[in-house]
Parts: structure tokens; sequence; C-alpha cells
């Protein structure tokens, strides 16, 4: 399906392979955020000029902060960009998956022009409308994920870090609400707070023993 796979040394580089492929605007979608116990899921859909991008993007995790930041700023300047999330409420009331749709979903109508297709990093279908096409890891194969990928990213970690100085207990500024030690002995010192994903099981199980002790 690929037509053409750029090559850095021995590692393959996001390309416009993909995006070749389709008639009319593409936007790259991706999400960040499944895992932690705190805080929102966070989408971008972009829809990149591929005459004018910002050089150097991949996988976001694959980025260092300075990087990701840079490219972010250069990605909204040369980009349509749209930006979706879904609360802590409500991945507990939907489950994380579904939650992540409902972000995609928000992302693509936040868009500034509809897409003709999309690129979905991963390997279940949103069902957002237009034609898609899901490719696993699509972060590092696509720049119109890994675009995503970044915008997703720098926006979920600017969130956490506004959402630490509210909570300042779990080092979100840090760890952007997963699950590390500090985040646990926070936890374990001063409780769940309302940005907690209260049903992912370690914090299920901090309130069921709550529970229980009264």
């Amino acid at each position: 399906m690929i037509s053409s796979i750029q090559w850095a040394g021995n590692l393959r580089l996001p390309n416009f392979s993909y995006e070749r492929n389709i008639d009319g605007l593409v936007a790259g979608i991706d999400e960040v955020g499944r895992g932690p116990f705190a805080g929102p899921v966070v989408a971008a859909a972009v829809i990149l000029d591929r005459s004018n991008y910002p050089p150097g993007m991949n996988d976001s995790k694959k980025l260092s902060k300075a990087k990701r930041e840079i490219l972010f700023a250069r990605i909204l300047a040369t980009s349509h960009v749209g930006i979706g999330e879904a609360s802590p409420e409500e991945i507990d009331e939907h489950n994380i998956l579904q939650a992540t749709f409902i972000a995609m979903k928000r992302a693509l109508h936040n868009l500034e022009f509809t897409p003709a297709a999309l690129l979905v990093d991963g390997n279940r279908d949103p069902k957002l409308g237009p034609p898609t096409q899901l490719i696993v890891k699509g972060d590092s194969v696509s720049l119109s994920i890994s675009a995503a990928s970044i915008v997703a990213k720098v926006t979920r970690d600017r969130k956490m870090c506004t959402l630490s100085e509210l909570y300042p207990h779990y080092g979100w500024e840090r760890n952007s609400g997963y699950g590390t030690a500090e985040h646990r002995k926070g936890l374990s010192l001063y409780g769940v707070t309302p940005q907690h994903r209260r049903s992912f099981a370690p914090i299920r199980k901090i309130l069921d023993a709550h529970e229980v002790k009264n």
C-alpha cells in the first residue's frame, strides 16, 4: 500500500505515502492520554499543507518536549487543526475507548474544513463519517497523523500542567497523570480528586478501600 518510504539510517520516517493515494483534503487523527489515572483524553485532527509543513515531525513520544513545542507552534501556523477532548467523567461513563472516539469526533468537528478522508492511528474505527483508513502506529508512518499526535500531546501536557496548580500533590506537571510512583504517593496521602478516572482499577481500589473504612 505504501508507494514510497523515507529512511534515516535504519529508521523509517513518516511521509505522505498514504496521503498521496487520496483525492482531496486528508486529515490525520490521533489521541493522547488513554492510559493515565487522571485528566482528559485529548485528540487532534490535522490537515497539513503538503507544500508548507514543518520538517522533523514524528510520533510525539519519539520527540523531546522542546522539539514538540517548536513543532506544535509551526503546525498551528501552517495547518488546519481541530482539537477535542473527553473529560474524566465521560471516560467513566462511556469507557476509555468510547471516550477516545468522542474526543476524535470533537476534534474533527473543530476543523475549519471537512476533509475528504481520514487517516486514523490505531486499529479501531471511530466511525467519524468521512472515509477512514486505520493505520497501526500511524504516527510513525503518516506525517498527517504525526502532526496530530504532536498537537494532542502538547495540548494535553499543557492542560495537566494547569491542573497541577489546582492539585499540586500528584506531580502532573511531570507525569501528565500517568501512574508514576510520585502520583501513587500523592494518591495515598491526599486521596482521589475530581480529575481522577474513577473507573480505572487503581483509583477504584482506593475509593473502595475508603468506603470500607467508613
